[in-house]
């Protein structure tokens, strides 16, 4: 069998270019007996994958998405004799004989208030151009159960070529107990003794609603009042934005936030490993990457009640209402003022996190394109 990968999203810098970089790492790990064609986009990942000897990697230049995907890619895939395209993201070429498989994350987009906050243009590809895929698509991957009732609520016809097929952190992810590397990581972010981490993604406009920091600094104030003395250090490119964004000072916390930035993926392990607390109580969310690192590395979790969070941390977090500040500050300080409790949510998460892995995610997306061609 010869299967294309469509690597457009390996450039996305967000949770969608992390999936599609590493699941196609798994599968070339993993599938030997199939032949594996990479097409790029652009340059960025091209020669990525050279290891492996049961690929080939295709750079296929274009300005616009929508062309690439609808015409570059069946025209492509016919010189190269495909029987399979595989997109990591949520769109396939409408006007091909290949089977044709993608993976579908968010589903924001059906989900009040926030189907409201798209553009015009947005809203018509949402709900005249989207359904197209989702008929053409021979089988379908989603990230989480959430979302996978998500998409079949809003397009009934997927209902039975649609699968949950989870995927996990990187290897690095684990437990870092070396102090000299430790050491290494507070002394270059200039890292507080103690501190509440959360690793979030700045998005502007009314969408970064979504990401609650609102709540989440007003919730760190409360908690503030009630004694605590831990910092706040957000992770993530251009979060010192939503610092400019809301009145810190009014909150009186506008001297314990910190905001090294984009953290390499390299160190991350080295901050959940540091912080006393993990905070994410995000308002919609399908499959949180940084939280299953989070877990990975043991560190204590409050997150929000519902959506993907939920169901991910199910068991070994404390689950508020992510609109309710006083709630997420109440969480924080029954965390922070139990050693116990900390202790019991560092075990039961590094367990939890076991469940989800790459590996599996490959074993699972292969199985679904042996099935495929089996039925051809």
């Amino acid at each position: 069998m010869r299967i294309a990968i469509m690597m457009r999203s390996a450039d996305e810098a967000g949770g969608i270019g992390v999936y599609a970089r590493n699941i196609v790492e798994e599968l070339l790990k993993l599938d030997h007996d199939n032949e594996y064609v990479l097409f790029y986009k652009s340059e960025k990942h091209l020669g990525s994958y050279s290891k492996f000897t049961n690929c080939r990697e295709v750079l296929l230049p274009g300005k616009n998405k929508a062309i690439w995907d609808q015409l570059t890619i069946p025209r492509a895939a016919r010189h190269e004799k495909i029987d399979l395209i595989f997109n990591p993201k949520f769109t396939v070429p409408l006007f091909t004989r290949c089977k044709t498989v993608m993976v579908v994350h968010g589903a924001d987009w059906f989900v009040p208030p926030y189907d409201e906050v798209y553009t015009t243009l947005d809203n018509f590809y949402i709900k005249r151009v989207m359904p197209l895929y989702f008929r053409k698509a021979d089988y379908i991957s989603s990230v989480s159960d959430y979302s996978t009732d998500c998409f079949v609520n809003a397009f009934p016809w997927c209902k039975k070529k649609i699968k949950t097929i989870y995927f996990g952190p990187n290897k690095i992810f684990k437990p870092v107990s070396d102090k000299q590397a430790l050491g290494i990581v507070r002394s270059k972010y200039n890292l507080p003794e103690m501190f509440i981490l959360t690793v979030i993604r700045y998005d502007p406009g009314t969408r970064n609603t979504r990401k609650n920091f609102k709540r989440m600094a007003e919730a760190y104030s409360l908690y503030k009042k009630m004694g605590g003395k831990e910092k706040f250090v957000v992770v993530g490119r251009d979060c010192h934005r939503y610092g400019e964004e809301h009145d810190l000072k009014a909150l009186g916390i506008q001297d314990d936030l910190v905001f090294p930035g984009l953290v390499p993926q390299e160190d991350l392990p080295a901050f959940y490993s540091l912080a006393k607390l993990y905070l994410y109580p995000t308002i919609i969310e399908a499959f949180p990457i940084p939280t299953t690192e989070a877990m990975a590395c043991g560190c204590p979790i409050v997150t929000s009640k519902g959506t993907g969070l939920e169901e991910l941390t199910h068991g070994v977090s404390v689950a508020v209402d992510p609109l309710d500040s006083q709630a997420i500050a109440n969480a924080m300080k029954k965390v922070l003022n139990d050693e116990g409790l900390q202790q019991e949510m560092r075990e039961k998460g590094f367990e939890r996190s076991k469940i989800f892995s790459w590996e599996k995610c490959a074993v699972e997306t292969l199985e679904i394109f042996q099935n495929l061609m089996a039925e051809n």
